[in-house]
């Protein structure tokens, strides 16, 4: 195991405070606020510690708040709303300041065998054909106006090993392209003894579902991102749904697109394969994306 995966599995490990009640750190993010993967997953995190281990999350659905301050702890409360013979439901809430910064509800089930369909794996180059983040990123660091952007994402994603199958949107700054973006991705370094947990796996999941996803609004207009500058915004909401078991350190094909944008807001949808072809997880997230006002003059 890596290092850098070492400290992210430190950061979703949160200290019970209270029976129900649960206090996480916060990482390095590029930009100055807490990254929204990372609350999403910690609030998971802590609702999971309620349930029962034979119970896995089927689903969340989630609103990002206020911007997260990254030197102070965050605070996760959670209600046990309901605990039934198949289902049960968690609402958090994390706080900083006083002040509610996230909310999720989440649901958990039992293993149940049932029908069963999906729509097929879509095409993609195998992930050992594609350019790592370490290869990828100095091509294209004159594109950044601070020059030590391109470091600070190598850092901020060192825990994980993410491929792009096509270019970034901070590679195609002014060319519009199809909104759909693809990326493999795994962690950086294998689950081994008590990290090696079902749930864990869906936590991590969770953590890097935000990384990538609004990228498909941005490539329909030619945007290239918040690091780049050409586009302000955030995460306003985040739902997920896992479908079918998964290994976070295997590869896994993230799969997005984004139907519309307007009022200065994207869309985007998800979703997640295993190698093997599986429909793993199912991701849907809208975020503020606005032009800079010194652009708008």
């Amino acid at each position: 195991m890596s290092q850098e995966l070492s400290s992210l599995l430190d950061l979703l490990d949160l200290e019970r405070v209270e029976q129900d009640i649960f206090r996480g750190q916060s990482r390095f993010a590029v930009v100055p606020r807490v990254f929204g993967g990372q609350v999403a997953a910690q609030a998971l995190v802590s609702a999971c510690r309620t349930v029962p281990a034979e119970r896995l999350p089927h689903s969340l659905h989630s609103y990002f708040l206020r911007a997260g301050d990254p030197g102070t702890p965050i605070v996760y409360t959670v209600d046990r709303i309901r605990d039934g013979r198949s289902f049960t439901t968690r609402r958090v809430v994390a706080v900083q300041h006083g002040q509610p910064i996230f909310h999720l509800s989440a649901s958990f089930q039992i293993h149940e065998e049932g029908l069963e369909h999906q729509e097929p794996m879509p095409e993609a180059p195998d992930p050992e054909t594609l350019p790592t983040a370490e290869e990828l990123m100095p091509r294209y660091a004159s594109l950044f106006p601070d020059t030590e952007t391109p470091r600070r994402l190598l850092e901020a994603r060192a825990a994980v090993d993410l491929r792009y199958v096509h270019e970034p949107p901070f590679a195609s700054v002014g060319l519009r392209r199809d909104p759909r973006s693809q990326v493999w991705f795994r962690t950086n370094g294998k689950l081994q003894g008590e990290s090696d947990d079902p749930m864990l796996h869906i936590c991590l999941a969770t953590y890097v579902s935000d990384m990538t996803l609004l990228d498909s609004v941005l490539l329909a207009h030619g945007r290239g991102g918040w690091a780049v500058g050409d586009v302000v915004g955030a995460s306003l909401d985040h739902a997920m749904w896992f479908h079918r078991p998964f290994r976070a350190d295997e590869w896994l094909l993230y799969d997005q697109e984004s139907p519309t944008a307007q009022g200065g807001r994207g869309l985007a949808r998800g979703r997640i394969f295993t190698r093997g072809g599986a429909l793993a997880v199912s991701v849907i997230q809208e975020g503020a994306v606005r032009i800079p006002r010194d652009e708008q003059r």
